[in-house]
């Protein structure tokens, strides 16, 4: 099956108040507009450096659903993460550094990965130039946070306060371009658009009193693509991912692996249009 996102989650807990769209306020009670808000939350949320995060995903396609979750740490103004991502009973430690990811899986996978070496190393950046396409077996968990990019003054709802692990925060529906899922890949943007059947989606955002993004759901039902997509001709693939961040300031020192125990397997990605070495749970 053919995702941008193998995702996640369960719904959040706890009570809304269902203001609606009328309601401007921020979860403070201040009269910041609620776009503003929104616009403002990305540049909040990187201001307190670091968190904990984790991620839950679940992919439904043909009757099948494929669900993973990860929990780790992540330094918001380097864009580095580290996380361990488990899925069907494998388990799979995660790196980000500088647009890199690096994969340790567990088991009878890690036989997989060419040389012997421990870690695989795939090259974003790279990956997208090749103009891959279809689903990719890697991806920086933290990408849904980006999207917050993308989010215009228009198309933003209140949708009510609630109440998350404790921390008072403000629902919002946002409406994202399908070209914030796809960075740098406009091959795949034009992919997403034609299974999605639209050029924008709605994406979930729960913000806390400082106006930092404590909650992210994104939702996806695709189409699948004749010829492309595995299975039945008229199977969608549905899928859901959720994004959570807490203990703002939190310890999150990452570094790459040795270079003498990793493996580039970047190219054998691009050639095989995503699927990589030992099937890995998560694309970001």
């Amino acid at each position: 099956m053919a995702t941008l996102v193998l995702a996640a989650g369960l719904a959040a807990c706890g009570s809304e108040d269902g203001a609606g769209k009328g309601g401007d306020a921020k979860a403070d009670g201040s009269a910041t507009p609620k776009a503003e808000a929104v616009q403002s939350a990305y540049r909040n949320t990187v201001a307190a450096d670091t968190a904990k995060m984790t991620v839950s995903s679940k992919a439904v396609a043909d009757g099948q659903a494929v669900t993973a979750h990860g929990a780790g740490v992540v330094d918001l103004r380097k864009g580095a993460s580290r996380i361990t991502l488990t899925s069907q009973g494998t388990e799979i430690e995660q790196r980000v550094v500088d647009g890199v990811v690096y994969q340790k899986p567990s088991g009878g996978q890690r036989a997989e990965i060419p040389g012997g070496k421990t870690w695989m190393k795939i090259d974003l950046a790279r990956l997208n130039r090749s103009g891959a396409t279809g689903q990719s077996q890697a991806g920086d968990p933290a990408e849904p946070f980006h999207y917050l990019k993308g989010v215009g003054r228009e198309d933003v709802t209140r949708v009510g306060a609630q109440t998350l692990d404790g921390t008072r925060t403000t629902h919002y529906r946002v409406s994202v371009p399908v070209s914030s899922l796809a960075k740098d890949n406009a091959r795949q943007a034009e992919e997403l658009r034609r299974q999605l059947g639209k050029s924008s989606l709605p994406v979930d955002l729960w913000l806390d009193d400082q106006g930092r993004l404590r909650q992210e759901s994104v939702r996806l039902a695709l189409h699948p693509l004749k010829g492309k997509t595995p299975g039945k001709e008229n199977a969608q693939v549905t899928s859901t991912t959720v994004l959570r961040f807490s203990d703002f300031g939190t310890r999150a020192s990452v570094t790459a692996p040795p270079a003498s125990d990793t493996a580039d397997v970047t190219d054998r990605l691009a050639k095989s249009g995503g699927s990589a070495p030992g099937g890995s749970a998560q694309r970001g």
